[in-house]
């Protein structure tokens, strides 16, 4: 009985790593075509049942953390161990250095998710954070590739792969603010100067909260005795 529990296990979980192939670049595709109808489909499905939701598409933090272990992946196989950029000693090995990412780019939709719910003047409560948070998930994960191949490029020696890493990184910034800019106005009723003076405020505040998180791994580790 017991064996054939594993047996099924096993099936649900093959039949959904092979799903993903599928249903990763299409979720991707539609957050890039229309980010603003993604955040409003992530809100919607969290009203039904826990088995119907996010039936087309992978759930908001799982398409985000599959972009960041891809993003990973990328820059396993383009970075020779010889770069010049040595990261901390505890995030050396992959799996710190991926716990790290998945929290440093969790704080964006987090905060853009607190902010919301401020503008708004509800409650902050687990379960009022979690649909901004999902929403914001879709968008930030093209965000989160795209800057992290643009700054992988900037690490290497070629003059023009340094120019298209500038591109990318400016590049995704720009979209992010725009996507964010629109869903802030259309959800708030803000203007599009005051939304994208909020959204960039937050962003400012993320990018600080990351730097803060980091500095506080660089300045334990290096306490740490040998």
């Amino acid at each position: 009985m017991d064996f054939m529990r594993l047996l099924k296990s096993i099936d649900e979980l093959l039949y959904e790593l092979v799903s993903w192939l599928l249903f990763y670049p299409l979720t991707m595709w539609r957050t890039l075509r229309q980010p603003q109808a993604m955040m409003r489909y992530a809100d919607v499905e969290l009203s039904d049942d826990a088995s119907e939701q996010y039936t087309e598409t992978l759930s908001p933090p799982l398409f985000l953390l599959i972009t960041l272990l891809l993003a990973h992946g990328v820059e396993l196989g383009l970075v020779n161990q010889t770069t010049p950029w040595s990261p901390p000693p505890l995030l050396a090995s992959d799996s710190n250095l991926l716990m790290f990412r998945a929290v440093a780019f969790g704080i964006l939709p987090l905060l853009m998710a607190v902010k919301l719910l401020r503008h708004k003047g509800a409650r902050l409560t687990r379960d009022t954070l979690r649909a901004p948070f999902y929403s914001q998930c879709y968008v930030t994960a093209p965000f989160a590739l795209v800057l992290s191949v643009g700054m992988l490029l900037t690490r290497t020696q070629s003059q023009s792969a340094l120019m298209t890493g500038v591109a990318f990184v400016l590049a995704a910034f720009v979209w992010y603010v725009i996507v964010e800019t629109r869903w802030f106005k259309a959800d708030l009723g803000l203007s599009s100067a005051r939304a994208g003076l909020r959204v960039v405020w937050t962003l400012l505040q993320a990018l600080f909260a990351i730097l803060l998180v980091g500095a506080a791994i660089v300045f334990g580790t290096g306490a740490l005795p040998a």
